[in-house]
């Protein structure tokens, strides 16, 4: 759902709504989708089981369960990532004591409303993918001086990523 919740002001937050393939696990964020972008990393790869994910962030206030819960599994030392326990659907990224979550962009009812704008740890890509989409690309995390480059055009990205590296 795009639009504010029915009782809700003209300016809130949009709903994001989503869940798994068989429907067990259902999200509600009210946030504007942040830090949308395509991961390579490896850990992602095969928790996913796809060559890369697409990801975006709500902060963890604005995000609740409204059917089921994800199964949770501990991916590193600082992370769990949670999924559906009957499908196995990938459904969020969380590194301990972050503000922020991250939820998959193709598990949303509506996933065009969280479009990656770049790719991330490409130095993990596999051989055989080969974006041609155009979007910045980032050996792992951007660093400093190639975000704000690289963001003339989409300041709010690079401003969103730095403050997601801030929070993490």
């Amino acid at each position: 759902m795009t639009a504010a919740a029915a009782d809700g002001p003209a300016n809130a937050a949009p709903m994001l709504e989503g869940g798994c393939l068989c429907g067990a696990v259902r999200y509600a964020a009210a946030a504007a989708p942040r830090h949308e972008c395509f991961c390579h990393c490896e850990s992602c790869r095969r928790a996913s089981g796809a060559p890369f994910v697409a990801w975006f962030c709500v902060p963890r206030a604005a995000l609740r369960f409204v059917r089921g819960a994800p199964a949770r599994f501990r991916s590193s030392e600082r992370a769990e990532r949670g999924f559906c326990a009957a499908c196995g659907t990938t459904l969020t990224f969380e590194e301990d004591g972050s503000q922020w979550i991250d939820l998959t962009a193709a598990s949303l009812d509506q996933p065009a409303l969280a479009p990656p704008r770049a790719h991330l740890f490409v130095r993990s890509r596999l051989p055989w993918v080969v974006p041609g989409d155009g979007l910045p690309e980032f050996a792992t995390w951007p660093p400093r001086q190639e975000r704000i480059r690289k963001a003339r055009g989409t300041l709010q990205w690079a401003g969103d990523l730095e403050s997601m590296r801030r929070d993490r």
